[in-house]
């Protein structure tokens, strides 16, 4: 029985990391155009041997946190998207800034370990925000 490589931005030990699976389901459903199937999605990610059940609860999870729109088809329920992976990322890294008290330490220690591409990104977004 041979089994697939896993993804290659998996960790050493083969798992998706955290938010991957859904920033994968959320790019299916983009590059889709429309909705789909749990069934739909699962076949369209790599590898394709991901369990059904995994799809419809990151799908679930994804429409409790607004990132999926869902309608009911028959017994089924059809999935699209209501933004892209990036934002689920900025979501996703807001919530966890929100999570604690020490902001600038947070954020020191974030900008601190980024590479020199993303750290002049940066910069340039920050000079892009009208003063407030």
């Amino acid at each position: 029985m041979s089994t697939s490589p896993p993804p290659a931005d998996a960790d050493p030990g083969g798992r998706r990391r955290s938010g991957q699976l859904e920033s994968q389901i959320v790019t299916v459903l983009i590059e889709a155009g429309t909705a789909l199937t749990p069934g739909e999605v699962r076949d369209r990610l790599e590898p394709a041997s991901l369990a059904y059940s995994t799809v419809v609860t990151t799908l679930t999870r994804l429409h409790d946190k607004g990132a999926v729109r869902r309608e009911r088809v028959g017994r089924a329920y059809r999935y699209g998207a209501v933004q892209d992976a990036a934002g689920l990322v900025a979501e996703r890294m807001s919530r966890i800034l929100a999570a604690e008290s020490d902001h600038t330490s947070v954020l020191r220690r974030f900008v601190g370990g980024l590479d020199r591409r993303d750290e002049e990104i940066l910069r340039d977004l920050l000079r892009e925000q009208p003063e407030s």
